[in-house]
């Protein structure tokens, strides 16, 4: 039976798309066997780059049997200049993302699962990145994607850079004529009681829980501040709620006060005017 030209065509850009297909999802099963062993950042952007270059090659070779790449490529921009330079112009926002996620890519200010902070004081947990963004998981549900180029502007700070467990700075207030060191110790025992912090603080060759400092007077308080290791699997706004009532707990039971602002209110006056008004 007599195969025609046309519906060699078909069937070639059919198989070709059928290929293309099963690439991608040896590609992706590959890079989730090595996720298995290893979760880095570089991997999940090359992964993403290896699927698109699939996908575009697959594609191409598939319309090649309509004519070859010369025409194809002489059909999409149209044979003139004008053309190319909208494509260009077009896709100038993709190419500058491209090479943004390649760049954090390679010098790595984070990793997979690393808990940063951004200068708009937005933190998250780095879940993923691909060619266009960096998603990162918030408190509960929520997801925040930013792309690859405005986050490659940005001054990032890393709770968890080079380490295996993640960290949380934490801030506590206390009344001016309040014990010090009192506070310092009631803060540091109430956080090594909590079931979330681990002793992370590498000191004289080993690992501690990290010490409570009195870094500055406020303007009706004294701040304290010291920093809580914990665990990647664990949730960070676990952890701080754990923290936060733990402290304000102990600090109440030790006699402690924590400050609050208030207004002295004084009226002149008043007794004048009483005496007037019982005339």
């Amino acid at each position: 039976m007599e195969v025609s030209g046309n519906t060699l065509k078909i069937i070639v850009f059919i198989l070709t798309l059928i290929g293309t297909w099963i690439l991608v999802l040896v590609n992706r099963f590959l890079f989730r066997k090595i996720y298995e062993v290893r979760k880095l950042l570089y991997l999940r952007f090359f992964e993403k780059i290896l699927t698109t270059v699939i996908c575009v090659a697959g594609l191409f070779i598939a319309l090649s049997s309509y004519g070859g790449f010369e025409t194809i490529w002489k059909t999409m921009l149209g044979g003139t200049a004008f053309a190319s330079g909208v494509l260009i112009f077009a896709a100038q926002d993709i190419i500058k993302d491209m090479l943004a996620g390649l760049m954090i890519s390679i010098y790595k200010p984070f990793e997979i699962g690393n808990r940063i902070e951004l200068e708009n004081g937005t933190a998250g947990i780095v879940r993923d990145i691909n060619m266009r963004h960096v998603v990162l998981d918030l408190q509960d549900t929520q997801v925040l994607v930013i792309p690859n180029s405005e986050l490659n502007e940005m001054s990032v700070r890393n709770y968890s850079y080079l380490e295996e467990y993640r960290s949380a700075m934490f801030r506590f207030y206390i009344a001016y004529n309040s014990d010090v060191k009192k506070a310092m110790r009631v803060i540091r025992e109430a956080i090594i009681d909590s079931g979330y912090s681990i002793p992370g603080k590498k000191m004289d060759g080993r690992s501690d829980y990290a010490p409570v400092y009195f870094m500055a007077y406020q303007e009706s308080s004294l701040m304290l501040t010291t920093t809580v290791y914990y665990m990647p699997y664990t949730p960070s706004e676990v952890l701080i709620s754990d923290i936060n009532m733990r402290v304000n707990q102990a600090l109440h039971d030790n006699g402690i006060e924590i400050p609050y602002n208030y207004l002295n209110v004084i009226q002149k006056g008043v007794q004048a005017n009483t005496r007037d008004s019982s005339l």
